[in-house]
């Protein structure tokens, strides 16, 4: 007896601890692809791409998924958390880690991304850490199908709704909100306080790459491969050579932003980012499809810069056609640059969006839809809010971001909880009342009364 009790005891302990693991996973991986539907976006396209599949699905499409598995995962994670329809979660949790597990397998044998995106831009896990992290996941959710009720609720049963339709609410408009603006929280190396230039340094004594490099040369007909080590005399004809990366060295968290002269091709990046002064860049990866509704508001910022002899470039991926096609439909006289499409993305989540540079750092960034008014009546940069650095901590944004999901989960499962107990109360009472009156009439007070629970 006492060993079936101590073993309910420690299947209790697991699947609580499980439980606990399942939905901190879930919604964090949920909330970090929920403020950068865009950033999940990308990295559902680059699975279709590597499965050849991507012209199938227009761009719509894979935002409108990135979004849903955004809102998928942070349920999940919430219904685990507050134990909702746990035989039903429990399934779908076992589900969508089965299939996860597989997707990771996959992509450790194959390779066909650089990381599985899991975490967004937050963590960012190797395919084999990712393959691990879900097999543990996995054998803790197969314990959630088993032992299901094992998972005592947070919250009443009557008002499991409440919560339901407050978790999806409140992740889609999360998303919207960071589509229409900007991501609340920014993990990538262009965050407001970055300074370019010595995001590209690469410090003193860091370990370098290694390269092999394979010679292949003829002679007599004959064909050999040689090293650096053993190569041979004159005698021998050069025909190819192969260079392999055998092992990496450091890579600086901004690698790979540079600066295009479109008509010369020369190369301005160092000139820009080590600039003394603000500088405005417009970010847009395809003119083709950014946004031009706000194109007079670009203007205005374009000729307010030109007053106050701030320099101000439009940085593209685009071709000369779709610029061209840009300047007739908005008017845009600002000069037009070229820098790497990924690079483009991964510098805002807007299309077109704005960055303010001073001295190389980055001090503020505007999504279209949220772009700052200044004209030729506005003060100079240095006297303006939007010419000063302003970041808000990371510990102050994940506080409010807690504060607007929990607490007010917290306020309905207290007032749940105070419903429950008064509403028990009340059944008490009224027991003990009908009790007494069943003695007053000389009635059996042993009568059993029915279960109510």
């Amino acid at each position: 007896m006492m060993k079936n009790k101590a073993t309910h005891i420690l299947t209790k302990i697991a699947v609580n601890i499980g439980r606990l693991l399942m939905a901190i996973t879930f919604i964090f991986s949920g909330f970090v692809k929920g403020i950068d539907p865009l950033g999940t976006q990308y990295k559902i396209t680059d699975y279709l791409e590597a499965l050849h599949i991507d012209w199938m699905f227009p761009s719509w499409s894979t935002l409108v998924m990135s979004v849903l598995l955004a809102t998928a995962e942070f349920a999940i994670g919430i219904f685990l958390l507050f134990a909702i329809r746990r035989r039903l979660m429990s399934k779908i949790t076992l589900a969508v880690m089965s299939v996860m597990t597989l997707i990771t397998l996959w992509i450790v044998i194959a390779d066909p991304v650089k990381d599985c995106g899991c975490f967004g831009d937050a963590v960012v896990l190797t395919n084999m850490e990712t393959f691990i992290k879900n097999i543990i996941l996995l054998i803790f959710a197969v314990l959630l199908w088993r032992k299901p009720l094992e998972m005592p609720r947070l919250i009443s049963k009557q008002t499991q709704w409440v919560v339901i339709n407050y978790t999806f609410l409140f992740s889609i408009v999360m998303s919207t909100w960071s589509l229409w603006y900007l991501p609340q929280f920014d993990f990538r190396p262009y965050h407001i306080g970055a300074n370019i230039a010595k995001g590209m340094e690469i410090p003193k004594g860091a370990k370098q790459p290694k390269f092999d490099t394979t010679f292949i040369l003829e002679k007599n007909g004959e064909r050999k491969e040689f090293t650096i080590d053993n190569y041979p005399d004159s005698t021998w004809t050069f025909i190819d050579s192969k260079t392999v990366q055998t092992e990496e060295g450091y890579v600086p968290s901004i690698h790979d932003f540079s600066i295009e002269d479109m008509k010369t091709g020369e190369d301005i990046t160092q000139e820009v980012i080590h600039r003394k002064g603000y500088t405005f860049l417009l970010i847009s990866p395809h003119l083709d499809f950014a946004d031009d509704s706000n194109f007079g508001s670009i203007d205005e910022i374009y000729e307010y810069a030109t007053d106050h002899d701030y320099p101000f470039l439009c940085l593209t991926a685009s071709t000369e056609k779709a610029i061209r096609h840009w300047q007739d439909i908005t008017g845009a006289e600002y000069p037009f640059y070229i820098t790497d499409e990924t690079t483009l993305k991964t510098v805002i989540r807007s299309n077109p969006g704005l960055l303010l540079l001073k001295d190389g750092t980055i001090i503020q960034k505007w999504s279209h839809n949220q772009l700052p008014q200044l004209d030729d009546e506005s003060a100079p940069l240095d006297k303006l809010p939007e010419g000063k650095l302003s970041v808000t901590s990371l510990g102050k944004k994940i506080c409010l971001s807690l504060l607007w999901f929990f607490l007010p989960l917290f306020i309905l499962s207290l007032a749940d909880r105070t419903w429950a107990w008064t509403r028990r109360f009340r059944k008490q009472k009224s027991a003990a009342g009908q009790t007494g009156e069943s003695d007053s009439t000389g009635k059996d007070n042993n009568t059993p009364v029915a279960d109510e629970g």
